[in-house]
């Protein structure tokens, strides 16, 4: 099957992306790198998808994910981009700006299930992957991205991306780790999705945090627009585990670097919210992308920027 031109999603990822995501293993330790280029070209009516990976891993994954390249062909209904082999066998949802992708990996052995959020800036990726053996985690890739189109003949464009890298590399294992003693609010404007991928409106959102001590803070969510949620509850860490105790939700995450994964429900109602929140930057700026489920059915989901404005000093020094 073929179209005669491209889909919106195919739009939207022109260009080559260079990114050198983190790779995790299943505890959460960094492992090391896998510096990729990749590309999805649409010609003659056909969809060829492209990556090219540099492999820098320790221990047993390293054979695993060893691989030279990849070029597989991707069907593209607009609503569905179906990945054909020979690499990956699977489908990817875009809902605008966002992809929301579930395919299998013959040559890594893995199940991978991948969320890809374009910056509103057209030019930046936040990227993540978990990949599974059935139902057991074995490693996290997760990354940022930039696009570029003339890399190996644009002297400035190849010092732009290098420096890139470089700063990813310097920044793939850095924690989740939200402020500890200052009070703030995030806040931003996320695109609504029905599960059907129709476009239903905007919602603002707003989460006000406020640290109890340097491991719990107190968050107040607020969400208007297409979808109204208000939401009232602590959030405690250890480590790499984030655990939400109520009143009004609860659940537990589980931090892969700069990326947390939750998965938590609304007291009092069929709700669940299952997440991705990566800080893209030392001002805590976050990609989020939010998906609920109303009794275990997807129900909406939403994706957006998060800016993080910083208000009063909460823990200050004692005396």
């Amino acid at each position: 099957m073929s179209r005669s031109q491209e889909s919106q999603w195919q739009e939207k990822i022109t260009g080559e992306w260079y990114g050198c995501p983190s790779v995790f293993d299943a505890d959460g330790k960094h492992i090391g790198f896998n510096k990729v280029t990749r590309s999805s070209v649409f010609d003659h009516g056909q969809t060829t998808y492209y990556m090219k990976t540099e492999l820098d891993v320790t221990g047993p994954l390293r054979a695993r994910f060893e691989a030279p390249g990849f070029a597989f062909g991707v069907r593209d209904s607009g609503n569905d981009r179906v990945y054909m082999g020979p690499d990956f066998f699977g489908a990817g949802k875009p809902y605008g700006a966002m992809v929301d992708a579930h395919y299998y990996s013959p040559g890594w052995s893995a199940d991978l299930k991948t969320m890809v959020h374009i910056l509103p800036d057209g030019q930046t990726q936040a990227y993540s992957s978990l990949l599974y053996e059935g139902p057991k985690l074995v490693s996290v890739f997760n990354g940022l991205y930039l696009m570029a189109t003339d890399y190996d003949t644009n002297p400035e464009t190849k010092s732009r991306i290098d420096q890139f890298i470089s700063q990813e590399k310097s920044r793939g294992n850095t924690p989740h780790v939200l402020p500890m003693k200052e009070a703030g609010t995030w806040s931003g404007e996320f695109q609504v999705y029905d599960a059907d991928q129709q476009l239903l409106g905007a919602n603002f959102v707003r989460m006000q945090y406020t640290p109890i001590d340097l491991r719990r803070a107190e968050v107040k969510l607020s969400m208007e627009g297409v979808v109204n949620l208000q939401a009232t509850y602590t959030r405690a860490r250890e480590e790499l585990r984030h655990d939400f105790h109520g009143p009004d939700l609860f659940g537990n995450a589980v931090a892969f670097g700069r990326a947390l994964y939750t998965s938590a429900h609304f007291r009092g109602q069929p709700l669940k919210l299952k997440s991705r929140d990566f800080i893209l930057d030392d001002q805590f700026t976050l990609s989020s992308v939010w998906q609920l489920f109303s009794s275990d059915r997807p129900s909406h989901t939403l994706y957006g920027v998060l800016n993080w404005a910083e208000g009063e000093k909460i823990l200050v020094a004692q005396y």
